[in-house]
């Protein structure tokens, strides 16, 4: 019941009337709030190098002209790139991050007409396979080749439209992390804006560019459907800007080709706005996904959850009865594990071990994050069941004749494991919701499922609806389980009582 009426309250949030603030609330307030995600980087917008306190960036820097032409200074909202929009109407006036102009998002937001023209580029190692786009359209040494994009990009929609190539498209939250995995061998290519690989070419000598930029398009800038007079003032506030020469100098500043830039955005075509499916047809189109990705989830906590209660276990008992030399460093193992963030622990297995030669595919990578994780909880779950064993019992059977080994096994560990059992079962449906952090290391599971169709779609509240469903018809069964646990300790305590 508590998780129904979790998710009901999710999409009640969802479904609130939100009033966004139109341009004369900006106006009165004295800011613009533009949302971008700085993790995103150059050249739109990153922290600065000299200074990491301060945002730089030609976005940063547009945002800035926009905001002088509306009589305000500009605030900024930080925010994950593929929900940005998410936040109009609730944190921010205005998305400004490279959002690329579709029929999907003029369909749901009201855009400003283009202030950038964009190229897609295939990139590669200098000494790997891929010199050609066309090395895509046949199996690799490995098989599938796998290239990386950026989590609901234009290069993400290309990249899985392409039925002709015989590829993995891989989502990743970051720029910069698709890169990397191409430069440490992990991915076979990466797709991404041209512009983007120009600004971080320098970093990454070991990548090229294969063949010539592809599939142009045009940034946006996105503002809530309600507020009508503000997307007019930003849309005038470009024109100003284009027609003065300070967009070119802009884009000159920054190396980004402002002539032609402003050729570009002079020719820019009109893009036709998207129909919205139909119920059948949406649930046609995501139904299959979502319980896909479902299965992942499942996937993922079947595997990791054994992991996790073997390591606990074991940690457990070493530092009760293991050798002195060994409890301080499982006391530190659990600690350490217990003080830093999952999200930070998948990030070490995922990316960090490459560059020291041990790359990991990422469904390994999350069971082996999660099951390291949750065994440090398991460890102090497992440690207070043994304490409750009576000191008497492990007395008795040492003085019976059997090894501390085999008074552990057959005598302690049994009655623990039965105590412990309806925490460690609740511990079970924690771990199947966390799997949701696992989409940090591009494992598509139902949350990041979910968070991709619903942006794809407009269809946000419908598909929240269906991904709770799904989640409380898969956890439901557990807490059943947790439960009947609950009472088949509870009935021999009852017989001895009345005894």
């Amino acid at each position: 019941m508590k998780s129904l009426l979790g998710a009901l309250a999710v999409v009640g949030w969802l479904t609130a009337a939100t009033v966004a603030a139109d341009l004369d609330e900006v106006v009165a307030r004295g800011e613009l709030i533009w949302a971008a995600d700085q993790e995103g980087g150059g050249p739109h917008v990153f922290p600065d190098p000299a200074d990491p306190r301060r945002l730089t960036g030609f976005e940063v820097e547009l945002a800035a002209l926009l905001a002088e032409e509306l009589g305000v200074k500009p605030r900024f909202q930080q925010g994950q790139w593929d929900r940005l929009p998410l936040l109009l109407g609730r944190a921010a006036d205005c998305v400004i991050n490279g959002i690329e102009l579709t029929p999907e998002r003029l369909r749901d937001y009201s855009c400003s007409r283009p202030y950038f023209g964009y190229s897609l580029q295939l990139l590669a190692r200098r000494d790997g396979p891929v010199d050609t786009f066309h090395t895509l359209a046949a199996p690799g040494p490995e098989g599938r080749w796998r290239v990386g994009v950026l989590t609901g990009s234009a290069a993400e929609s290309v990249m899985r439209s392409r039925s002709d190539l015989e590829v993995d498209v891989i989502g990743y939250d970051g720029t910069i992390d698709s890169l990397e995995q191409v430069s440490s061998g992990v991915l076979d290519a990466a797709v991404m804006d041209d512009c983007i690989f120009n600004f971080y070419a320098d970093r990454f000598s070991r990548l090229r560019t294969v063949e010539r930029p592809f599939a142009g398009g045009f940034y946006t800038i996105l503002t809530a459907r309600d507020t009508p007079k503000l997307s007019a003032a930003i849309d005038a506030a470009i024109g100003r800007l284009i027609a003065d020469g300070r967009l070119k100098s802009l884009y000159d500043r920054w190396d980004l080709a402002g002539r032609q830039q402003m050729l570009m955005l002079r020719d820019g075509a009109e893009i036709p706005v998207a129909r919205r499916k139909t119920l059948g047809e949406l649930a046609r189109d995501t139904l299959p996904l979502l319980l896909k990705s479902a299965g992942m989830t499942v996937l993922l906590s079947c595997l990791a959850f054994p992991l996790a209660v073997g390591i606990g276990l074991a940690v457990a008992v070493g530092r009760m009865h293991g050798p002195t030399w060994l409890k301080p460093l499982l006391t530190g193992y659990v600690e350490v594990l217990r003080g830093t963030p999952l999200m930070l622990q998948l990030y070490a297995i995922f990316f960090l071990l490459p560059k020291i030669g041990l790359a990991l595919p990422a469904v390994a990578a999350a069971v082996i994050g999660l099951a390291l994780n949750y065994s440090a909880y398991e460890s102090e779950i497992y440690r207070a069941g043994l304490k409750a064993v009576p000191l008497g019992q492990f007395e008795a059977s040492l003085s019976l004749g059997l090894s501390k080994w085999q008074a552990l096994r057959y005598v302690l560990v049994p009655q623990a494991v039965r105590i412990v059992m309806p925490p460690v079962t609740s511990d079970f449906i924690a771990l199947f919701k966390d799997t949701s952090v696992c989409s940090a290391i591009t494992v598509i599971e139902l949350t990041k499922r979910y968070s991709v169709l619903a942006l794809s779609t407009g269809r946000i509240v419908e598909l929240a609806v269906v991904t709770a469903l799904l989640y409380l018809c898969m956890s439901w069964p557990l807490a059943l389980l947790s439960r009947w646990f609950e009472r088949r300790l509870e009935r021999p305590a009852a017989d001895g009582t009345e005894g």
